[in-house]
C-alpha cells in the first residue's frame, strides 16, 4: 500500500470535525508557533543554548539531559524544554493537516495547513544548523526570522479555515490600500531582520562558555538601534496613514478594527524596545520583545488578509453598495 492511500485510509477513520473544531485546531496552531519563539528566546537570554550540545540528541547517546560537569542542570532544563515545545508544534501540524483533509476543505486551506508541518522540518533543521556551529549569529537570526514567518502562515491558516469554501471572492479593502497593507508586510520583515541584526550585536549571545565564547556581529549596536527603531516608526507611520485611508472609504468595522489593534502593539513594541536599550537589554525584556514581535506579525497577517476575503453568496458583503466588491 502506498503511503498516499495509507494516509488517505487514516483520515477516513476519523470523525469529521465541526467547523468550530478546526477553528480550534488552526488557533492552537498560531499559539505553538508563536511559543516556540518565545521559549527560543529565553533559551538565548539564558545563555542555555548549549545546555543540549548536540542535536538531535541532548548529548551524545542520549535524547535527554544527563548529568554532565560542563554543563549547568538549569541550561539542560531550559533548552530540552525548548525542544520539547517543538512537539507540541508537530502535534498541532499534525491535527490540522488531518482534521482540514477529513473535512474536505478547499485546496488553499489545504495549502496552508501542510505548509505547518513542512515549515517545522525546515526549522528543525536550522536548529540543528544552529546548534551544530556554536550558535553563530546568523544561524540565530535566520532561525527567528523563519518562526516569524511560520506565525505568518499559521496566521492566515486560521484566518482561511473560518472562511466559506463555496463563498465568493469579496474585495473588502480598495485595491491602493490593500497595497499598502502589503508594503506593510515588507516594512514589518524589514523591522523584523533588523530586530535580529540588533540580538545579533547585543549582550546575549545564548552561551557563555570561556573557553569558545559565541562570535557577535561586529557592528555596533547602537547604530543598528537606530535603524530598527527608525524602521518600527516608519511602520507605525504607514499603519497610521493606513487607518486615516480606511476612515474615508468607510471601511468595515471589524477591518478597523485590527488594525486598531496592530497599531496598539506596534507603539507597545516601541516602548518595551526604548526600555530596553536604557536598561542594558534585560533579560526578561528580551522575551516581551519576541513575543510581541510574533503578535505583531500575526496582526499583519491578519489586516493583511481581511483585505480580500471570501462570503457566502447570501451574504449582504457581496452585494453592491456595502462598501466592499466582488472580485
Amino acid at each position: 500500500m502506498s503511503i498516499g492511500a495509507l494516509f488517505t485510509r487514516l483520515v477516513d477513520l476519523l470523525p469529521e470535525p465541526s467547523r468550530r473544531a478546526q477553528s480550534v485546531i488552526a488557533a492552537l496552531v498560531v499559539l505553538s508557533q508563536g511559543l516556540i519563539a518565545v521559549t527560543g528566546a529565553i533559551v538565548r537570554v539564558t545563555a542555555s543554548g548549549l545546555g543540549c550540545p548536540t542535536w538531535p540528541q541532548c548529548f551524545p547517546g542520549s535524547f535527554v539531559p544527563v548529568a554532565h560537569a560542563e554543563v549547568p542542570r538549569i541550561h539542560q532544563a531550559v533548552e530540552f524544554g525548548n525542544r520539547m515545545v517543538t512537539f507540541l508544534v508537530v502535534a498541532t501540524a499534525i491535527a490540522a493537516v488531518l482534521a482540514l483533509t477529513r473535512a474536505h476543505r478547499r485546496r488553499e486551506v489545504l495549502v496552508y495547513a501542510w505548509l505547518m508541518p513542512a515549515s517545522t522540518v525546515l526549522q528543525a533543521v536550522i536548529g540543528g544548523i544552529t546548534v551544530r556551529t556554536g550558535l553563530l549569529w546568523w544561524t540565530v537570526a535566520v532561525h527567528l526570522v523563519v518562526s516569524m514567518a511560520m506565525v505568518w502562515l499559521a496566521t492566515l491558516l486560521f484566518i482561511k479555515v473560518g472562511e466559506p469554501d463555496d463563498g465568493v471572492p469579496v474585495r473588502v479593502v480598495p485595491a491602493p490600500l490593500r497595497a499598502l497593507t502589503a508594503l506593510g508586510a515588507v516594512s514589518l520583515a524589514a523591522v523584523l531582520v533588523t530586530g535580529t541584526l540588533v540580538t545579533a550585536a547585543g549582550p546575549h549571545a545564548g552561551d557563555k562558555s570561556v573557553e569558545r565564547p559565541v562570535a557577535r556581529l561586529a557592528v555596533e549596536i547602537t547604530t543598528l538601534v537606530q535603524l530598527h527603531g527608525g524602521l518600527l516608526v516608519a511602520y507605525l507611520c504607514l499603519l497610521v496613514g493606513l487607518g486615516f485611508g480606511l476612515a474615508a472609504v468607510r471601511a468595515p468595522r471589524r477591518v478597523r478594527l485590527r488594525l486598531g489593534v496592530l497599531v496598539g502593539l506596534v507603539a507597545l513594541q516601541g516602548v518595551v524596545g526604548v526600555v530596553q536599550f536604557e536598561n542594558g537589554v534585560p533579560a526578561a525584556l528580551v522575551a516581551v520583545h519576541v513575543a510581541l514581535a510574533a503578535a505583531i506579525t500575526a496582526g499583519t497577517a491578519a489586516v493583511w488578509a481581511v483585505g480580500k476575503t471570501r462570503e457566502p453568496i447570501e451574504s449582504d458583503a457581496a452585494l453592491p453598495g456595502t462598501g466592499v466588491s466582488t472580485a
